[in-house]
């Protein structure tokens, strides 16, 4: 069984933690947006998302830089700026999702 040092959960296979990880409707799409444009702040992931709520998406980058998928970095000034990109491990997604968007093209 595989180990998440996060959580402590126990998966049954590596594909279940590679679900856990990105799967649902929202994750792969904030990814996907972050490794084509790089930095991001939270209003341009926002809009280059349709139909993502606010509250789903604050959770979600959440969740994402829990399992150090993304990175926020907050700058203290005024107005407030958050930035996010991937981090070296949420890179090594990128060809996953790079397979997943040449599937959906062929299979649209």
């Amino acid at each position: 069984m595989i180990i998440d040092n996060d959580i402590t959960k126990k998966y049954r296979c590596p594909v279940e933690y590679t679900l856990e990880a990105i799967g649902g409707k929202w994750k792969s799409l904030i990814l996907w947006s972050l490794a084509q444009d790089g930095v991001k702040r939270y209003g341009e992931i926002k809009k280059s998302i349709n139909g993502i709520t606010h509250k789903m998406l604050s959770q979600q980058l959440k969740d994402l830089e829990s399992k150090g998928l993304i990175h926020r970095e907050q700058y203290n000034q005024i107005p407030p700026k958050v930035e996010y990109w991937l981090t070296k491990k949420g890179q090594t997604l990128v060809p996953i999702l790079e397979a997943m968007c040449q599937w959906g093209s062929e299979n649209m």
